[in-house]
């Protein structure tokens, strides 16, 4: 029995600023549509750590650094992949904050997340990237999610 699986691999970001804002997208995407915070796919045969930094800068105009992975998300899809995002955050940064095609970016406390329309279980997705003792979250077969 084979242990290969197809994979659907992304990455998502949480960037926070001195003043401890946190950056997120208002994204535009009809299948997710919400607040969450900045990412995408991950190219056949990039690094992790370099698809981040790539999508980053291509949904808000910064370039950060050394991001560090704090978490991931993974679920079945429908066409049996196992679709992954990885999660990082990041504190360093360069450049101008500009929105893209994805949707508007902007800070704010992240008190204040709760008072925006957020993307389907952005809210326990966010657990991960606040609570250091949380590192995963997952969809049992129920559809459940579970914070580990």
């Amino acid at each position: 029995m084979s242990r290969a699986e197809m994979a659907i691999l992304t990455n998502m970001c949480m960037i926070e600023n001195e003043e401890g804002q946190i950056l997120i997208q208002d994204r535009l995407s009809q299948n997710w549509p919400g607040v969450t915070f900045p990412g995408g796919h991950i190219e056949k045969g990039e690094s992790f750590h370099d698809s981040v930094i790539r999508e980053v800068f291509e949904e808000t105009g910064l370039t950060i650094r050394n991001p560090m992975l704090c978490g991931v998300k993974q679920f079945q899809t429908a066409n049996e992949e196992r679709y992954i995002v990885f999660f990082y955050k990041a504190k360093e940064f360069d450049g101008e904050l500009a929105s893209s095609v994805e949707g508007e970016v902007f800070w704010i406390e992240p008190d204040a997340l709760k008072s925006y329309t957020l993307a389907n279980d952005f809210e326990d997705m966010y657990k991960v990237f606040a609570d250091d003792g949380i590192s995963e979250f997952y969809y049992n077969e129920d559809w459940k999610v579970a914070l580990m």
